[in-house]
């Protein structure tokens, strides 16, 4: 897709129509679920579907029976009746009763749920990052467009009032020309999770299953439950798990326009464990008018100006600076035209960050046929960010992006992780195995 092709689906993304719908919802229809996944993403995502009463979970997969099991009984008294519960996807996704599939898996799992749901008739809520590479990101969004479908990734940030009203600050011009924009996570609270051995998994767990496309390895605790995120295998680290929050922000203010280059530095510096992905990372894009940094670290939560998260944006008169508890303009000392501003988020309204309006969202373009705020267009654009980083990081060379082709210039290295080989059977190309 050319960048001026992109930016026109950007415009008219959020009104324009989907076709071809397998059930056509009426105004008093309930909308009917499956759940793929239930980790603690999983059970959060249901449970916030379940805050609506024109929707039901008919029924629930994960290749861990221990999991179904939590996540029913976390929303229990919010389920109509008991769900069905299968360990296999693809029994969800054959189901004429499933309108929409929640799509909370690990990230190595979510490309090919996504796309056999498109090609089943259905919509789908997938979790952030989009998918564990660029190459799977890409696949989602043509198969989104193929089939007509309405999705959205789930990253609430973009539904919260107070960002939107910091986007809507910095896209006023009243910081003046934005010359740099950081984005940073410095969690205290991730890393150093020891060096098991190898062993069985659990019992009622199909780990064959949970591999899928990933290659085969021995089952070790710490690549499993949540911690998968920090091997390459299933995820991206911190670079996709939370920039894909902050990118998206930083984005969305500053519009879609591709980077030019990329560099990133980093490694493990201070986690002693078997986990693969740096515990510290920065990451710099050349932006047409712009710089992005990025900044992570593990076991260390003293970020820049005391904010364990955030991000700045710097003009020439005044920055202004965001989190998820609010956000706050400091103008230049020497200038005159702005006044220092603090617009806090109530920390007893959680509808405050975002995640209920971002599931109303889906639920009601899901009866419009219209594209949600985080459609896949907006979704694979900033988790391909994201990954670019990673890009750089492991090539240890300059990224020269060329958005069009979604290629690395003259960096052919760079292929094994724009792409990633699939174990068999599987395979990324839609045909089901």
């Amino acid at each position: 897709m050319s960048n001026s092709s992109r930016r026109d689906f950007l415009k008219v993304a959020a009104i324009a129509p989907a076709a071809s719908y397998g059930r056509i919802l009426g105004a008093n229809d309930r909308i009917r679920l499956g759940q793929i996944g239930c980790g603690g993403m999983g059970s959060g995502d249901l449970a916030t579907f379940l805050l609506y009463d024109d929707v039901e979970c008919v029924v629930c997969c994960d290749v861990d029976d221990e999991m179904i099991g939590k996540t029913l009984k976390r929303n229990a008294a919010r389920l109509a009746k008991q769900p069905d519960v299968v360990k296999d996807f693809r029994r969800v996704i054959e189901r004429k009763d499933v309108d929409a599939l929640i799509v909370s898996t690990p990230d190595h799992w979510h490309a090919l749920p996504t796309i056999y749901g498109f090609e089943a008739g259905k919509d789908v809520y997938v979790q952030k990052p989009l998918a564990v590479t660029i190459g799977e990101g890409r696949a989602m969004l043509e198969a989104a467009k193929r089939y007509k479908r309405v999705a959205q990734m789930g990253t609430q940030w973009r539904f919260g009032p107070h960002y939107k009203e910091a986007v809507e600050f910095v896209q006023s011009g009243k910081l003046g020309k934005i010359r740099q924009v950081r984005a940073w996570a410095y969690l205290d609270w991730v890393g150093g999770i020891g060096n098991p051995p190898d062993g069985d998994p659990p019992a009622g767990v199909d780990y064959n299953m949970w591999l899928g496309p990933a290659p085969k390895r021995p089952f070790n605790k710490n690549r499993y439950h949540f911690n998968w995120r920090w091997f390459w295998d299933y995820g991206n680290g911190l670079m996709s798990d939370w920039g894909v929050h902050l990118i998206n922000i930083g984005m969305w203010a500053m519009g879609y326009n591709p980077p030019k280059t990329i560099t990133s530095t980093g490694g493990k510096m201070v986690v002693d464990d078997n986990t693969e992905t740096p515990d510290t990372q920065t990451a710099v894009y050349e932006f047409p008018t712009y710089t992005f940094i990025w900044e992570h670290q593990m076991l260390g939560g003293v970020g820049i100006g005391g904010r364990p998260h955030g991000l700045s944006f710097s003009g020439g008169e005044g920055t202004l600076i965001v989190d998820a508890s609010g956000f706050e303009v400091i103008p230049e000392p020497k200038k005159k035209s702005l006044v220092a501003y603090k617009r806090m988020r109530d920390p007893n309204d959680r509808g405050a960050e975002g995640r209920p309006a971002l599931v109303r969202n889906f639920l009601d373009c899901m009866r419009s046929r219209q594209q949600p705020g985080e459609n896949l267009e907006v979704g694979h654009f900033v988790s391909s960010v994201a990954h670019l980083g990673n890009v750089a990081l492991r090539t240890g060379a300059k990224v020269v992006w060329d958005a069009a082709s979604e290629r690395a210039v003259g960096l052919p290295e760079a292929d094994a992780y724009i792409h990633r080989k699939y174990r068999e059977p599987w395979k990324l190309s839609g045909t089901k195995s």
